[in-house]
């Protein structure tokens, strides 16, 4: 419920405090007074896309019971504000938030039902009042769509795994063939880590190899003399183990470098070079022997990964036929549920139809392809008119009816309905009958409506007067006495005549 709008500098409208009851609100006054543009600003606070022309509006209201805790929507007050400077900012209990998020939080709460609007009777609309009128009274039936919408999204999330599935098949052989061989010429090679650079230096002794046998052999003279050294030492009593140490080295290095020029003699020459060869090309194709052999276990990755497609493509086809056989069982159960309560709507709207001096109503449920709603498509006609044809009078009247029709049999606050002139250019018995329906609607709701007819004014809960004197508007909430004379305008005109004044009160007796 809407409590209370602050509004400063609205066009005609210097500063506005008004504080709202619950049930049925009317606005009335002349044309031109502003009530239009009362209304356009406090639309705009809940997302509509109404121009705000306002330096500020502020809206405050009681949070829906059923509304999610957001961060910003901790407690049970609500207030939105928009500020007008260099652009319009919209808060919500005092942070920013976009216009756009504003429409998607509020939209299931407030509803605004336009003269000039011809939309709320298509079928995805229809098919939301029918299930909500359904599961108003049977959470079965609840807990029946919301299952229905996991198993279709679970569907079309499997659905659309095989078709890439299906799309990479005629690929798959080509990828396999491919990745096949570059493993296999790998594999082949079969490279490890470090050993191009061990071949290397290898190369680079076998190209040393007759240097290193002469060197080898001309130092052999050095170990003839090495007793005549240790002579030496002996006789100037000087310490030898230094020149000891040394030539012990010098013995094993010299060991070790004979039995490495025999192992040299006896490798393959040609073989190593070929092998240097074919580390090469893997190194200048991929880098590295490292990135050659990580590119190898990809590749083999993926080869798993192809030989499983075949294997998920059957798993996938058997969960597509089998959700697809538990999704038409639960259609077929919506459908029938959906096809009872059209008869039990339409069983409470043709007398309010009639009441509105319109022909019974025609609701027709159709099968169509599998949606999240369901395998449903309904259309509504009016007497032999299709919706197409309807005058805007006769629409807005149909659409009365169905909202009222589709709340009437409960008892829970169903939020905000903002209506513009919805009794506008109809004879005074549609004018009594909308009135009367609109107070039925305000046991549930709290309505907001224009008005410019008597009877709908002597009905409201409160009656707000909009004027404007001097180029500049008010709005006022009227006392008894202020709705008589406000209604003996509405009846006689700005003369009000003794005939008028006494009409009012007895409209309000």
């Amino acid at each position: 419920m809407i409590e209370k709008l602050l509004l400063k500098e609205l066009v005609s409208f210097e500063n506005i405090s008004l504080d709202f009851s619950d049930g049925l609100v009317v606005f009335t006054g002349p044309s031109g007074a502003g009530k239009s543009v009362l209304m356009g600003a406090l639309l705009s606070n809940f997302g509509y896309s109404m121009p705000s022309y306002a330096s500020l509006c502020e809206v405050s209201l009681c949070k829906p019971r059923d509304m999610e805790n957001e961060l910003y929507m901790l407690d049970d007050e609500l207030v939105i504000k928009s500020l007008k400077k260099d652009k319009v900012r919209h808060y919500l209990n005092d942070q920013n938030i976009p216009k756009k998020s504003l429409e998607e939080i509020f939209s299931p709460y407030v509803r605004y039902l336009s003269v000039r609007d011809k939309g709320g009777l298509d079928s995805k609309t229809l098919l939301n009042v029918i299930d909500n009128s359904i599961y108003s009274r049977d959470d079965k039936y609840k807990d029946k769509l919301t299952l229905f919408k996991e198993k279709y999204y679970e569907l079309k999330k499997a659905q659309k795994e095989l078709e890439e599935i299906r799309a990479k098949e005629a690929k798959i052989a080509d990828l396999i063939e491919m990745a096949t061989f570059e493993i296999q010429k790998i594999d082949t090679i079969d490279p490890k880590i470090g050993e191009d650079e061990e071949l290397l230096e290898v190369k680079q002794q076998l190209s040393r190899i007759d240097k290193l046998k002469d060197t080898l052999n001309s130092m052999q003279g050095i170990f003839e003399f090495e007793h005549k050294v240790f002579e030496l030492y002996r006789l100037a009593n000087k310490d030898s183990s230094l020149f000891s140490d040394a030539i012990n080295q010098l013995r094993i290095d010299a060991q070790e470098i004979t039995t490495l020029s025999s192992e040299l003699e006896e490798m393959d020459v040609e073989s190593v070079l070929n092998r240097i060869e074919a580390l090469s090309s893997l190194k200048n194709r991929y880098g590295s022997i490292e990135e050659a052999i990580a590119y190898r276990d990809r590749k083999t990755a993926e080869l798993q990964g192809y030989k499983h497609i075949e294997e998920d493509k059957s798993e996938l086809e058997y969960f597509i036929s089998e959700q697809s056989k538990v999704l038409d069982d639960i259609s077929k159960e919506i459908s029938i549920a959906r096809m009872d309560e059209i008869e039990a709507l339409k069983s409470r709207i043709d007398p309010l139809l009639e009441q509105l001096k319109l022909p019974n109503v025609d609701l027709k449920i159709s099968p169509v392809e599998m949606t999240e709603s369901g395998v449903d498509d309904i259309t509504i006609s009016l007497g032999n008119s299709k919706i197409s044809t309807l005058s805007g009078g006769e629409f807005n009247r149909l659409r009365l009816a169905l909202l009222v029709a589709s709340t009437s049999h409960t008892s829970k606050q169903q939020g905000v309905v903002i209506l513009d002139e919805i009794d506008a250019n109809v004879s005074g018995d549609e004018s009594i009958a909308i009135a009367d329906m609109l107070v039925e609607l305000a046991s549930v709701y709290q309505v907001f409506a224009i008005s410019h007819q008597p009877h709908l004014a002597s009905k409201a809960n409160q009656h707000i007067l909009v004027t404007k004197d001097n180029k500049k508007s008010q709005a006022v909430i009227l006392d008894n006495e202020g709705r008589v004379e406000e209604i003996a305008r509405i009846v006689g005109g700005e003369q009000k005549s003794s005939e008028a004044l006494k009409f009012a009160r007895a409209l309000l007796c």
